[in-house]
């Protein structure tokens, strides 16, 4: 082996620059441009989704991160790869090439291989790898974009869609060895990127992936023999590794740029690799992300218990969202203004309301039934309910006067088992049902769950 030569690379992922997240994506972003640039960083990789949405190029988004990607490449050559297609529909990408900036900008938007050169410049392959190397190599990148999956379910059929492809990807992926072995020998750094879901990563609220969206696993990624595979596409940061004939190898998410949704979980930056031909190491570097906090009612929002969770946390300059859901009889009993005035220190206020609707059931002909009962009866077959408690109990509501009624439940009720019939009727049923709102994880007057990110 040659004289082994490290390379040091900001990665970064996930950007999402759109109307909405804009103020977030730049703000992240931006320092850590900074941060990079400062480190040192000879190249940079953004690994997918650095629009969201199908980002209108005209909109004040994409001008940003035009600038900001220009900036980045002011400081050092920069790789950006296809993301996910409903961010970045195929084409978006393509004005960066003509950007401008000090060093270049190669957009990876197909599987291939492309070599960094000492001079700065990117060299792409000429088929999917590399059969040679190209003269003055200094790192060699392994580029596996978003693969449309459509076209794997049209032939295999949907349930065996996620198998297929992670086959597919795993022999594409082993299929760089050779390449990356060869660039090995030479002592050069080999890097992998690519956007899409490893089997048994976490999302950015803590929930294993799996399913459809599964593409390949990490044996499959460690199979590519890079040393380095810097990954996108999940929100949060996590990385797994192992020795290997092909040295130590690292696999990573860089994790989204900043906190987008409320309830994220992990820290959120970019990663600054630190890569030879044996070994890769990377850090997180943290950006400036929002902090949220999202407070979750089951039922109407209890101010007092909202002023106690609000008094064990600081929620000054934080993003807070507050849930609630209750029944549309109820909707115009909470208070937002008062809930409002409650987080006047939050940076952002987002109040969410669901409202359960009310769903009536008319009986066709029921208005020219004469008798109530006869009403009552064409109701409960409509909505399968049984109707002979209800006329039970409507003949003693005819019988008896609401006092005696009253009385004899409030001497009478109690948990043990419903009442007898008041002489030749019925008495009502002993339980009611509460209609005072619960929090969080049920029961009336708990504490509501918020979380802080």
């Amino acid at each position: 082996m040659k004289g082994a030569h490290t390379m040091r690379i900001a990665h970064f992922s996930d950007l999402h620059f759109g109307a909405k997240t804009l103020s977030e994506a730049d703000r992240c972003f931006g320092a850590a441009i900074d941060r990079a640039i400062a480190a040192g960083a000879q190249a940079a990789v953004i690994s997918g989704d650095a629009t969201d949405h199908a980002l209108d190029l005209h909109a004040p988004a994409a001008a940003r991160l035009a600038a900001q990607v220009r900036r980045l490449a002011d400081g050092c050559p920069v790789l950006m790869l296809q993301g996910t297609y409903s961010h970045e529909p195929p084409g978006t990408l393509d004005v960066f090439r003509s950007i401008g900036g000090k060093h270049p900008i190669h957009v990876a938007d197909s599987i291939q291989q492309v070599a960094l050169t000492g001079r700065g410049g990117w060299v792409r392959s000429p088929s999917w790898q590399f059969e040679s190397l190209p003269a003055d190599t200094v790192a060699l990148f392994s580029c596996l974009p978003t693969v449309n999956k459509a076209t794997v379910a049209a032939a295999v059929g949907a349930a065996q869609a996620a198998s297929a492809v992670g086959e597919h990807l795993g022999r594409l992926l082993a299929g760089f060895g050779p390449a990356n072995r060869l660039a090995r020998s030479a002592g050069l750094p080999t890097i992998g990127v690519s956007h899409g879901t490893v089997f048994g990563s976490v999302s950015e609220h803590g929930v294993p992936m799996a399913g459809f969206d599964h593409e390949f696993t990490t044996g499959a990624l460690f199979a590519a023999e890079t040393q380095a595979f810097m990954l996108g596409h999940i929100h949060r940061h996590q990385s797994w590794e192992q020795d290997s004939k092909a040295g130590r190898q690292l696999v990573a998410y860089a994790g989204s740029i900043g906190r987008f949704h409320y309830g994220e979980d992990g820290d959120k930056g970019f990663l600054l690799w630190e890569v030879d031909a044996t070994r890769a190491s990377a850090t997180l570097v943290p950006t400036p992300a929002r902090r949220t906090v999202d407070i979750v009612f089951e039922g109407r929002p209890d101010l007092s218990v909202l002023r106690e969770a609000l008094a064990q946390q600081d929620v000054a300059g934080a993003s807070v969202r507050v849930r609630w859901t209750v029944g549309e009889e109820d909707r115009s009993a909470v208070d937002r203004d008062a809930i409002q005035r409650m987080l006047g220190d939050a940076a952002e206020t987002k109040l969410e309301g669901r409202i359960v609707p009310v769903v009536r059931t008319r009986a066709a002909g029921i208005s020219r039934l004469p008798r109530l009962a006869d009403k009552l009866r064409a109701w409960a077959r409509v909505t399968d309910v049984n109707a002979e408690p209800l006329l039970m109990r409507l003949a003693e509501l005819g019988e008896h006067s609401p006092e005696d009624i009253a009385e004899r439940l409030l001497h009478h009720a109690g948990p043990s088992s419903d009442l007898e019939p008041m002489s030749d009727g019925a008495a009502l049923p002993s339980h009611e049902t509460s209609t005072s709102p619960s929090l969080c994880n049920g029961g009336a007057r708990r504490q509501p769950a918020p979380v802080t990110r």
